[in-house]
C-alpha cells in the first residue's frame, strides 16, 4: 500500500525572495505539484485579445515610479486640458476599464458574469472614503449610505455567486474628525458595546467626552450603519475596511459594536486588520477574545496595509515611534502568525469564525493553502476564502479558482470621476505591488506570444 507524503520546501532565490514549492511523495518518488506555482500563463487564456494589450499596457506605465506617484496631478491636469468628456473617453478604455467594473448596473453585471464564469466571485466596493476636511455635512452621509444601500441590494438580487461580499468604509457615514477624537479618547477612557448597541437601536445615550453636536453626529452614523447591517445580515456579508491608525481604534470599536448586534448567528460584519502595523497581531488577538467572551460570531479581513508612506511621514512629524513594521520579513511573519491563528480556530469551530486572506504575496496564499490542507479545511466549506483586487494579480487568482478555491475580486464600481479618487489613492497605497508585477506581465506577454505564434 503506497504512502503520500506532502513536502513544503522553501529557499531563496537571486532577488533575495523566498520562494516555495510543493512536492508529493509517492511511493518513493517526489513529483512536482505545479498546481500552486503561478506560473503556468494558460491562466490569462481566457482572456480576450483586446484584454491582454490592455493590461500589458496599463502594467507597463504602472512600473514607472515617476507616474504612479505623480499620478493624481497627472489625472486633475488631464482632466483639465481633455476636459471632463475627453479624459472621461481617454481612461474609460484604459485605466478604468481595467481596475473598474463599470458605472451602470447593466456595465456592472457584464463584469460580474464574466468574473463568475471564471469560478471567481465579486465583492462589490462602493468607492467612497473620507479623510480629515473632505466631510460636507449630514446628507452627504446620508447619500452615501443610499449608495452602500443599493450596493448590499445589488449584491443579493443578482445570482453572481453564493456567499456574496462587500466592502465598507466607515468614514463614509461617519466624520473622520469624530473618528479621531474617539481614538483619543480611547486612551484615557473605555467604552461598553452595549452603549453602541443601544444608540444603533436609535435609543438616546451619552457618549462621554463628546459635545452635543458631535454626540448627535455619532449617533447618527451608527444609526446609517445599522441600517445598512440591517439589510445585508442573512444576504450579504459585509467586510468593514481599515484606514489610518489615527482613527482606526474608533473604526475597530464601532465595527465590534455591529459584529455583537449582528453576529449572534453568523458572521456578517467583518473587520479588517493591517498586518504591516507592529499591533496588529495584538489587536487581532484582543477582538478574538472579545468575541469569544461576548459569544459572537468573528469575521477576519487580513492585508498586509495601505497606508504605510503615510503612516511612517505622520509619526515621523509627530515625533512618534514608526507604527509600521521596519522590514519585509516582519510583516510577513505578522501576516503568516496572524492567518495561522484564524486558521486553527477555524478548524475547531468553523461555523463561528471566517476568514479571507486577502493578499496578492504568493507566498502567503502557499502558506494559507498548505495550513488548510494540514487542518483539514474544506477549500471551498465557507470559512477561508481569499480576495485579490480586480485587474491585479489574476494569475493568483485563477489558479486558486481553478483549484477549488473560493476567491473573491475586489470590484469598484461608479462613474469615472467617482472612481479617480479611489484609483488614485489605490495606485500610491499599492504602487510596491504595482511595480512588483514583473511576473504577471511576463505571463501576459507569453500569452500573448502564443496567440501570435511567436512561441514554441
Amino acid at each position: 500500500m503506497s504512502q503520500n507524503l506532502l513536502l513544503l520546501i522553501c529557499f531563496k532565490n537571486k532577488n533575495g525572495f523566498h520562494v516555495c514549492l510543493n512536492f508529493l511523495k509517492r511511493s518513493g518518488h517526489l513529483l512536482l505539484s505545479s498546481s500552486m506555482a503561478f506560473e503556468d500563463p494558460s491562466a490569462f487564456r481566457v482572456k480576450s485579445f483586446g484584454e491582454l494589450l490592455r493590461a500589458l499596457g496599463v502594467f507597463r506605465l504602472c512600473s514607472f515610479p515617476m507616474l504612479v506617484n505623480n499620478c493624481g496631478k497627472l489625472m486633475s491636469l488631464g482632466r483639465m486640458l481633455l476636459g471632463r468628456k475627453g479624459f472621461s473617453l481617454l481612461l474609460r478604455p484604459t485605466v478604468y476599464a481595467q481596475f473598474v467594473a463599470g458605472e451602470n448596473e447593466r456595465e456592472i453585471s457584464q463584469s460580474m458574469q464574466k468574473i463568475s464564469m471564471l469560478g471567481m466571485r465579486p465583492m462589490l466596493a462602493v468607492p467612497i472614503e473620507e479623510d480629515l476636511g473632505e466631510g460636507t455635512g449630514e446628507k452627504r452621509y446620508d447619500d452615501n449610505m443610499e449608495a452602500m444601500l443599493e450596493c448590499v441590494r445589488m449584491s443579493h438580487r443578482n445570482a453572481w455567486c453564493k456567499d456574496p461580499m462587500m466592502q465598507l468604509k466607515i468614514t463614509a457615514l461617519l466624520s473622520p474628525e469624530l473618528c479621531v477624537k474617539l481614538t483619543t479618547l480611547m486612551t484615557q477612557q473605555s467604552y461598553d458595546l452595549d452603549l453602541l448597541v443601544k444608540a444603533m437601536d436609535g435609543n438616546a445615550v451619552d457618549v462621554p467626552g463628546l459635545d452635543e453636536s458631535e454626540t448627535l453626529h455619532f449617533l447618527c452614523g451608527l444609526q446609517r450603519l445599522n441600517r445598512i447591517a440591517e439589510e445585508s445580515v442573512n444576504k450579504v456579508r459585509v467586510l468593514v475596511d481599515a484606514e489610518y491608525t489615527y482613527m482606526n481604534p474608533a473604526l475597530s470599536l464601532v465595527t465590534m459594536a455591529m459584529m455583537k448586534k449582528f453576529n449572534r448567528d453568523g458572521a456578517w460584519i467583518w473587520n479588517t486588520y493591517q498586518c504591516y502595523l507592529n499591533e496588529s497581531r495584538s489587536l487581532l488577538l484582543e477582538d478574538l477574545q472579545l468575541s469569544k467572551r461576548e459569544r459572537f460570531c468573528f469575521g477576519v479581513k487580513l492585508v498586509r496595509g495601505a497606508y504605510m508612506d503615510k503612516e511612517r511621514k505622520l509619526a515621523e512629524k509627530e515625533k512618534r515611534d514608526d507604527p509600521v513594521h521596519q522590514c519585509w520579513e516582519d510583516t510577513n511573519d505578522s501576516y503568516n502568525g496572524s492567518m495561522d491563528v484564524m486558521l486553527e480556530n477555524i478548524s475547531q469551530k468553523p461555523e463561528r469564525y471566517k476568514i479571507i486572506v486577502a493578499t496578492h504575496n504568493e507566498e502567503s496564499v502557499r502558506w494559507a493553502v498548505k495550513r488548510m490542507e494540514e487542518l483539514g479545511i474544506d477549500k471551498d466549506g465557507g470559512s477561508v476564502c481569499f480576495g485579490q483586487l480586480l485587474g491585479m494579480c489574476d494569475h493568483v487568482s485563477l489558479t486558486l479558482a481553478k483549484e477549488g478555491y473560493a476567491v473573491y475580486k475586489s470590484v469598484p464600481y461608479g462613474s469615472v470621476d467617482d472612481t479617480v479618487p479611489y484609483l488614485v489613492r489605490r495606485a500610491q497605497e499599492n504602487r510596491t505591488v504595482l511595480q512588483g508585477i514583473r511576473k504577471e506581465r511576463e505571463l501576459l506577454r507569453k500569452e500573448f506570444k502564443r496567440r501570435l505564434g511567436l512561441s514554441g
